[in-house]
């Protein structure tokens, strides 16, 4: 069975669509067979790797309404050993159907449409929408574990404190076995004081599961980004992309 990590916060802007795309190739370029998942409705992750969401014929939410197979909702990407389920804006439709035509254990849809999918990956990487509703709800119910992008910037704590509230909730009702894969600092500018105080601040309090690695600010990976790529692909010998490496081999060792 294959390992789940959703990447979550419910804050925007903090590095988790970037995280997704960029620790999924790097899992690849390992040769490891990895599953994208977008649970967010503005589907960048797919359009990250190249892939028009708008135009996609079937998406997540067909999956989960269970009008199409996780296979056939399966993309793949000419990236090493990656492939995609995409989303786009019809899946914030989601939650407003299921108000009009309630379903048993709506926060385990994702779980029960995908649990034979665990079997054909090495890793499914979630990317959760910048909320804690249904949809990452879905997405934690479903995950081992999950990593938190986390911003180093000023309000960085209080989003820290609200995305392991949902956890430590998820935990009792829908998923005991949930982890922490560990928090990982993104945009990191060690030239800032602001920067170094909440890095060092995320360290003292989650030591044990704060990643050793920092995502630096890098105009490599907003670049990769115009160019509809992994920065792991489009400039591999970056800070950037070295980051995502370094973060990729940090997954595989917590599973030796």
């Amino acid at each position: 069975m294959g390992k789940v990590i959703a990447i979550a916060n419910q804050k925007g802007g903090v590095g988790k669509t970037t995280t997704a795309i960029n620790l999924s190739a790097a899992l690849g370029k390992f040769g490891k067979r990895v599953l994208l998942l977008d649970m967010d409705p503005q589907g960048n992750a797919g359009n990250g790797l190249g892939i028009d969401p708008s135009g996609c014929e079937r998406t997540i939410l067909h999956v989960l309404r269970g009008e199409a197979s996780p296979k056939e909702a399966t993309l793949p990407t000419v990236f090493s050993q990656l492939d995609v389920i995409p989303s786009n804006l019809t899946l914030a439709s989601l939650e407003a159907s299921l108000f009009q035509h309630p379903v048993e254990a709506p926060f385990a849809l994702l779980a029960n449409a995908l649990k034979e999918t665990k079997k054909l990956y090495d890793y499914i990487i979630i990317d959760c929408p910048p909320s804690l509703g249904l949809l990452s709800l879905n997405a934690l119910a479903f995950s081992d574990s999950v990593l938190i992008p986390v911003q180093c910037e000023y309000f960085a704590m209080e989003a820290v404190a609200a995305i392991l509230s949902t956890i430590n909730q998820v935990q009792k009702s829908y998923n005991p076995t949930l982890k922490i894969e560990g928090f990982l600092l993104t945009m990191y500018d060690n030239r800032t004081q602001l920067g170094t105080e909440i890095a060092a601040e995320v360290r003292r309090l989650f030591k044990e599961n704060t990643f050793l690695v920092s995502i630096p600010r890098n105009q490599s990976v907003a670049e990769s980004q115009a160019r509809q790529q992994p920065v792991t692909t489009f400039r591999p010998t970056s800070s950037g992309a070295q980051a995502y490496f370094s973060l990729a081999r940090e997954v595989l060792d917590h599973e030796r």
